[in-house]
């Protein structure tokens, strides 16, 4: 399955000069869905998981489902004022500024085995505030997974050499 046919390119939105990739046909698609689950799930290589964090919103879509299928339970990254009980936070870089990801603080145990998903890999500064977070709450990342990934933003190298998978690299 070509799970790039699934993908809508949107040009200049939300700006000019951006082409935005829009997961909305892909999730529209039950059999690209599994597909991609399965992907994820294989990417994994059997390694053992304790929770999903996902990064609000499009990353909730696929964080979820990953949940369930490892039958282990989830948590969500949100963006700041969003979330009702003790947070901790992390700061990161906009194009014109900065912005905040905040966690329950009681979200994740010390040494409890994290799978971090969002459904796009940029500039990474998002991800990075997600790692930072799991990291803050005394969690280990064992992979990073995104639907999709712009190499030639180079946000991997955000993420102090964690295990990056993405399905789809533009």
């Amino acid at each position: 399955m070509n799970i790039q046919d699934y993908i809508r390119i949107v040009p200049d939105f939300p700006k000019q000069g951006i082409s935005y990739k829009d997961i909305t046909p892909l999730l529209l698609s039950p059999e690209a869905v599994n597909y991609c689950l399965i992907e994820f799930i294989k990417k994994l290589d059997k390694q053992k998981i304790d929770k999903v964090a996902a990064v609000e919103s499009r990353g909730f879509f696929f964080g979820v489902l990953l949940a369930k299928e490892l039958n282990v339970g989830f948590v969500p990254i949100r963006k700041k004022g969003k979330l009702p009980f003790s947070t901790t936070k992390a700061s990161y870089d906009l194009e014109y500024g900065t912005d905040e990801l905040e966690i329950h603080t009681d979200a994740i145990n010390n040494g409890e085995r994290i799978l971090i998903h969002d459904d796009v890999l940029a500039t990474g500064g998002t991800a990075q505030a997600a790692c930072n977070l799991i990291e803050k709450l005394g969690g280990k990342i064992i992979q990073c997974n995104f639907l999709i990934e712009l190499s030639f933003l180079e946000g991997r190298n955000k993420l102090g050499g964690n295990d990056v998978n993405s399905i789809i690299t533009y």
